[in-house]
This record gives structure tokens, sequence and C-alpha cells, in this order.
């Protein structure tokens, strides 16, 4: 089976900067898009970067110039840098990814999530 962990949510004042890490483990034979989703409480989740594995990378324009998402191929990670943190942003932030198992089997796989509070 597979398993994401995120970490690197807390809280932090407006205009600051939080880095989320999530890590792939478990019986991965490959890892494909990787990306990041968030969920404010009331409201629906959405996407907010999204990396291939050629990493191609694409933003909400709400992130825009502001959050940066990278991948670590060889430690099955994907990071978002997010900078100039607005109250806004404050959400549970999702880790995603689309992997195929040593078995063969090529599902999403989601992360458990972490609390990203943007508030002064």
């Amino acid at each position: 089976q597979v398993q994401l962990v995120e970490s690197g949510g807390g809280l932090v004042q407006p205009g600051g900067s939080l880095r989320l890490s999530c890590v792939a483990s478990g019986s991965i034979r490959s890892i494909y898009a990787m990306g990041w989703y968030r969920q404010a409480p009331g409201k629906q989740r959405e996407l907010v970067a999204v990396i291939t594995s050629g990493s191609t990378t694409g933003y909400a324009d709400s992130v825009k110039g502001r959050f940066t998402i990278s991948r670590d191929n060889a430690k099955n990670t994907v990071l978002l840098q997010m900078n100039s943190l607005k109250p806004e942003d404050t959400a549970i932030y999702y880790c995603n990814a689309n992997i195929r198992t040593n078995i063969g089997l090529r599902d999403d796989y989601w992360g458990q999530g972490t609390q990203v509070t943007v508030s002064s």
C-alpha cells in the first residue's frame, strides 16, 4: 500500500512563509503528477499547485508569484514553498499523488492534511 504524509504546517503571520513537505512511501513503482490542494472551513477543496513527472508546474491564480512547487523524485517528495502568506491562505493543505504500485495498480493517493493558519 501507499502512504502520503504531509508536514510543515503551522501558524504564521501575514507576510510570513512556510514550507510544506509531502513524502510518499510504500509499494511504489512510479509517481506521476503530484500536487497540493487546500480546503478552508465551509468551502470546497481546490487545487493549489501541481507538478508533473517532467517538472512542469501549474498554479492557482490566487497563489501565483507567492507559492512554488517542486519535487525530488529520488526521495518521492513534493514541496510547496509558500511566501507572502495571506489570511485567505488559511486552510488544511492536502498532498495528492498519482502513483503506480509495484503490483501494477495506478491510482490517486491523498495525505491526511496539514493545517496552515495565517493570522496576526
